[in-house]
């Protein structure tokens, strides 16, 4: 996931968020999430109504992960154009990626993610190879 601005610029935002406490109840502290998909929830959960009814349904129904697990890994994948980094960031503003802002926070899986997400495209391949083969023999 693209952020706009630059990597500093976000780890200082960032940097401020985590400085956040609670000064009634210390117990009661704020979750500072490092994974990408648990910022990706919080920053949803700040644009949903989360403490209306209607609101904690939707973000019951919204799943984050990090990768492509199984069960999707093999569904077929939409683009969005509205959402693409060329429509919606000028060329010369400076971007960083959300892996690269948990993994100086504390996000340990990084290497991890990548090795399964290199077999996942190896073996989405593989299968697209087959199926290109398939569709040319029934012509």
């Amino acid at each position: 996931m693209v952020l706009s601005g630059s990597l500093f610029r976000n780890k200082l935002t960032f940097a401020e968020f985590m400085r956040k406490a609670n000064n009634t109840n210390p117990r009661r502290q704020f979750k500072h999430f490092r994974s990408p998909s648990r910022m990706f929830w919080r920053t949803l959960r700040g644009m949903t109504p989360h403490k209306s009814s209607k609101g904690k349904a939707a973000l019951g129904r919204l799943k984050v992960f990090e990768g492509i697990p199984f069960p999707y890994d093999q569904k077929k994948r939409m683009c969005v154009p509205e959402c693409l980094k060329c429509v919606r960031i000028k060329a010369h503003r400076s971007t960083c990626l959300l892996g690269d802002l948990s993994s100086h926070y504390g996000w340990t899986k990084r290497d991890i993610v990548a090795t399964l997400e290199e077999k996942r495209k190896a073996k989405s391949e593989k299968f697209y190879l087959a199926k290109q083969k398939k569709a040319k023999a029934r012509i």
